[in-house]
């Protein structure tokens, strides 16, 4: 799952990157309004963490951005600033829950889960695919009720996929989904096939169904039957 958390200030935007880390999830930062909107505009995100006070420009602007964009992205409001006017706006703007600060990370952490298996799971915090079920609050995977032990990459990866069962992920897609800030620093696809292939190792280890296809020229899909 990939976050992006808008926020200037420093200390609370690190410790809740820091949170969000342990919990295994991928996580973007972005400290001013340009440098968000950059970031909405090249990626997808599972959950965005808004502030509405930035120090170039108001959160809500972002808001309509997405709106506008039609971009399906979960957003959390967490801001200062706790009116009923600013909540309703936000709101009224596509956001699914407000965050007044401070807060406890283990609340906000609770809320991310919330506005995800709201968007992309009709409620449900497991996903089953065939033999294969991934539970998203645990952040764990099982085949036939055998726990599998992934690194956090190949778990990225296997949720991403299977999020988008029965559909084609391109090999960029995969990629800008599990590289964070540094997508620059990949020049080619090694890596990807490195956890693909370390992933279907493992799978069938468990005796999976070998579920991942691989689109010549296009990327990978997770089959479900």
């Amino acid at each position: 799952m990939k976050i992006l958390i808008i926020e200037d200030e420093v200390q609370l935007s690190k410790s809740i990157f820091s949170y969000l880390k342990d919990e295994k999830y991928s996580c973007d930062l972005a400290e001013d309004f340009e440098s968000a909107q950059e970031k909405l505009e090249t990626f997808d995100y599972d959950c965005i963490l808004l502030d509405i006070t930035l120090p170039d420009g108001n959160g809500l602007e972002l808001l309509k951005f997405l709106k506008e964009e039609n971009k399906s992205d979960g957003v959390i409001i967490i801001s200062a600033k706790n009116s009923l006017d600013d909540k309703i706006s936000g709101l009224q703007l596509g956001a699914d829950d407000y965050l007044a600060k401070p807060f406890h990370l283990s609340e906000l952490g609770a809320r991310i889960s919330s506005v995800i298996r709201r968007r992309q799971f009709q409620g449900s915090s497991v996903i089953k695919i065939n033999d294969l079920e991934i539970d998203t609050d645990a952040k764990s995977i099982s085949v036939n009720s055998k726990m599998i032990d992934f690194t956090r990459k190949e778990y990225d990866i296997l949720l991403y996929l299977s999020v988008n069962k029965n559909k084609i992920v391109s090999k960029n897609a995969i990629a800008e989904h599990i590289a964070e800030d540094n997508i620059d620093f990949f020049d080619n696809f090694d890596f990807l096939y490195a956890h693909i292939k370390n992933i279907k190792k493992k799978l069938a280890h468990f005796g999976a169904q070998d579920c991942i296809k691989s689109v010549y020229g296009m990327g990978y899909k997770i089959e479900s039957k």
